[in-house]
């Protein structure tokens, strides 16, 4: 149970019932647990090496430390090393963005390259969107991170959605579940609905996609940069990896419209959402960027999960969500 945080089942299970019998002599140790004696003495070394206990070499007695103490530097030591593992992996996805930004223009033998275009520029892209969304005949799906949508955005997007919908074209988009919190956001889609759109709400939207008639795709072209540029992508195989994406996100957002749908642990969306990303080491800071919510947020949710969960720290709140069944 203990693993996390580098103390193995053999030494944890010394470790407790030291907690319930200070002062037990190792004999009793290897005695009590039906465990080899060479195996519980490794397993106190492990404890004295961690601070966690210590034997006394005249009496052969083990005496734990206050776990308050010992474990609690075990779990702030696991959340720093957590923390540093996601700033690593985000650091790579930044890499990878950046070499497939790199080679999208650069010819390859055997490649068809009109399959993935470049677009450079916040404008261009724009004034491709509004091309596509122009002239598409059957459907477009969108995903929209970040809470609150651009003011200009959404005005450039009302006349394109309604000539679309008096079309007959079916408009789907999953926004993130933050931009409830932003009244022109909210009275946009509620106007967008009102004319037959369709909008459900996830707590985090992994990226910004647009998809027009299952044919054609734009994904940004620095996902940590949305003004550099996108990559319209059209080979069927990328496309229907994305629309398997949307389908996915769609059939477990909430509908606009309706509450957040709480689970069996009375958990929201947004808060097990939260939990997942206090348990892999996420700070505050990452984590209200996730939610796109503001840090004040973050912070009040994670103190009233902590609470629930009797937790001490974040990532303790994580480590007992799982355990708990919460995860």
């Amino acid at each position: 149970m203990l693993e996390a945080l580098g103390l193995e089942e053999s030494a944890e299970a010394v470790y407790r019932l030291l907690l319930e019998r200070p002062g037990c002599a190792v004999t009793d140790l290897t005695a009590r647990l039906g465990r080899p004696e060479p195996e519980v003495r490794a397993a106190l070394a492990r404890l004295a090496e961690l601070k966690l206990a210590f034997v006394d070499d005249a009496s052969d007695e083990a005496e734990p430390f206050t776990p308050d103490v010992g474990l609690s530097f075990l779990l702030s030591r696991a959340e720093a090393e957590l923390s540093r593992r996601t700033r690593r992996f985000e650091q790579a996805g930044r890499a990878v963005a950046g070499l497939l930004a790199s080679h999208a223009d650069r010819p390859r033998p055997g490649v068809r390259h009109d399959l993935v275009d470049r677009i450079t520029g916040l404008d261009e892209v724009r004034e491709r969107l509004e091309d596509l969304a122009a002239n598409a005949r059957t459907e477009c799906l969108s995903l929209l991170p970040g809470g609150a949508q651009l003011p200009d955005t959404m005005d450039a997007s009302r006349p394109l959605d309604e000539l679309a919908l008096e079309r007959g074209v079916r408009i789907r988009s999953i926004y993130q579940e933050s931009f409830r919190n932003d009244p022109p956001t909210v009275d946009y889609v509620r106007w967008y609905c009102g004319l037959g759109g369709e909008a459900r709400t996830v707590p985090v939207v992994p990226m910004l996609l647009v998809i027009v008639d299952r044919e054609a795709a734009l994904v940004p072209l620095d996902p940590a940069d949305g003004r550099a540029g996108a990559l319209e992508v059209r080979s069927p195989g990328l496309v229907h990896a994305l629309v398997v994406l949307f389908d996915r996100l769609w059939d477990s957002g909430t509908p606009f419209g309706e509450a957040p749908r709480r689970d069996a642990h009375d958990l929201s969306p947004q808060e097990r959402e939260l939990l997942m990303l206090l348990g892999i080491g996420c700070t505050d800071d990452i984590a209200a960027r996730r939610l796109g919510v503001s840090l004040r947020t973050v912070r009040r949710m994670s103190s009233e999960l902590m609470n629930r969960l009797g937790a001490r720290s974040r990532f303790e709140a994580g480590v007992r969500a799982t355990k708990e069944g919460w995860l």
